[in-house]
């Protein structure tokens, strides 16, 4: 298993739980786009309660590495390839005022750096070109650069935005769960819910018991919810972050780096706030499930930084898991059928220090009442969501990926009876039109049936879904991802 760099003693902020209490809204999800809501609302005079499974900022906001920048790699270019200048105007809005609202609550917690988004040679000019013109374009006032901070035979060539932030996601996960007590919130936490209902009013039934909201927010990377289908409006893409000591008496580079290529290569240093001088490096981005070997990944990831960067010891290594809708723009708002009582936020395509206050504030409006008039500009933009053809030809695409990733897992499961795998391993077994998910982890076999191809995780020991990114325990308790339910024992 791996653990993230930011792991670390906490004092607990959890308050009681009290079975069939009634709220205001119930939160589902206490990372940054839940535990920001909860902040906006209390902080109004809502009653607010916040319910996770895990600790306070234990999931993505664990797995993040801190980047809070408006700049976000080839993001934008993407965004302006298949939509208006406006809309892209208006996410870059949308995400100014997510990252003030967290510049205020962060304080001293957060350094501010210039970001960077890099490439190398000839071939990612034509990249950085669109980068430059679609940051420009929505008001970023970004400048060109050839730092050398990265060293390397080969010069590189940077687009600038000054003044973005890097911090430590716990601490101000952490930070914000104890401002939302402070301002009357409630937060619960080791609590797991299993379903979500909206008749006759909000239900979030628990492992502890059910609790009743007028308004149920739901911000957990996916909704916990078929409501929508939004499983199958976004991709769910898996990334490695690697974190090292510096090589001696070596600086880490200034700044905070994003590469303009399909792995998604990042590099920035620890925020101060961590009290050592740490390096981190990401990448190895690919859709949840479809990696051969994800320890594989992780090592390539490593190698890579050893060959281009002043490196020492490795000290941590963690995976995490996001969203991305198809048309590139965060779902946020009312869930289809959901009688204006549930409300969701997902697709940040890797860039939730910003999205997920910016969500925060479009949500937390939304449900006190806030005029569509009175709204911001970006507020109003956003929420009038458009289709494209390109967003159609990406879900097209989506969905033919998923269904050859599911024919090649069928193909590739070894028919059955199968021999118990060795320890730490995991195999696919098939008969007839049936699979089941075996595993052997600490000395015990487990067999599981598999509602849908899953493939084994050898770094993180996990089954994992190529279809709709749902990932599970050894022991069948699910991770994370669209499934509301555990692996069920095969029979």
């Amino acid at each position: 298993m791996t653990s993230p760099l930011w792991t670390r003693d906490r004092t607990s902020v959890a308050t009681p739980f009290e079975a069939d209490a009634h709220h205001d809204v119930v939160i589902v999800g206490a990372g940054i786009t839940g535990l920001s809501t909860a902040v906006m609302l209390a902080e109004a005079g809502v009653d607010v309660a916040v319910v996770d499974a895990g600790d306070v900022g234990e999931g993505a906001t664990a797995a993040s590495v801190g980047m809070a920048s408006l700049l976000q790699g080839t993001t934008l270019a993407a965004l302006r390839r298949h939509h208006p200048a406006s809309l892209v105007r208006a996410y870059v809005d949308a995400n100014r005022a997510g990252q003030e609202w967290l510049a205020d609550r962060a304080g001293g917690a957060a350094d501010r750096r210039t970001a960077f988004t890099f490439g190398r040679g000839l071939a990612t000019d034509v990249v950085l070109d669109a980068v430059r013109d679609a940051a420009l374009e929505a008001g970023l006032p970004v400048r060109e650069d050839t730092p050398d901070d990265l060293g390397g035979r080969t010069p590189v060539r940077a687009i600038a935005l000054d003044d973005q932030l890097a911090l430590d996601p716990v601490l101000l996960a952490s930070t914000l769960a104890r401002t939302a007590v402070d301002a009357g919130a409630a937060i619960h936490t080791g609590v797991r819910v299993s379903d979500v209902r909206a008749l006759p009013r909000g239900h979030v039934d628990t492992d502890r018991g059910t609790l009743l909201g007028d308004t149920v927010v739901l911000a957990t990377g996916t909704p916990l919810t078929r409501r929508g289908l939004y499983d199958l409006k976004t991709r769910a893409l898996r990334s490695w972050a690697i974190a090292f000591e510096m090589d001696g008496d070596a600086e880490a580079p200034g700044g905070m780096w994003s590469e303009a290529g399909a792995d998604g290569r990042s590099v920035v240093a620890a925020p101060s706030s961590y009290g050592r001088p740490v390096l981190i490096v990401t990448g190895a981005r690919h859709p949840v499930g479809s990696a051969p070997s994800e320890r594989a990944l992780a090592d390539e990831l490593a190698a890579w930084a050893r060959r281009t960067l002043p490196v020492g010891t490795e000290i941590a290594r963690w995976s995490g898991q996001d969203y991305q809708s198809h048309n590139l723009v965060p779902f946020i708002g009312g869930m289809p059928r959901g009688l204006g009582r549930l409300r969701f936020a997902t697709g940040y395509g890797g860039w939730g220090m910003t999205n997920a206050p910016a969500a925060a504030l479009r949500v937390s409006d939304e449900i006190r009442g806030v005029s569509r008039r009175d709204r911001p500009q970006w507020m109003r933009t956003i929420g009038t969501r458009m289709t494209v053809p390109a967003d159609l030809g990406r879900g097209i695409g989506e969905a033919a990926r998923r269904a050859r990733v599911s024919e090649g897992a069928r193909e590739s499961a070894t028919l059955a009876p199968v021999r118990p795998p060795a320890e730490g391993d995991g195999v696919l077994a098939r008969r007839g039109p049936r699979t089941a998910a075996v595993s052997t982890v600490d000395g015990r076999t487990r067999t599981f049936a598999a509602p849908t191809p899953l493939t084994w995780n050898d770094a993180e020991r996990s089954w994992d879904s190529p279809v709709d990114g749902s990932r599970f325990a050894p022991d069948g308790t699910r991770l994370e991802g669209a499934a509301s339910g555990d692996l069920r024992p095969a029979g």
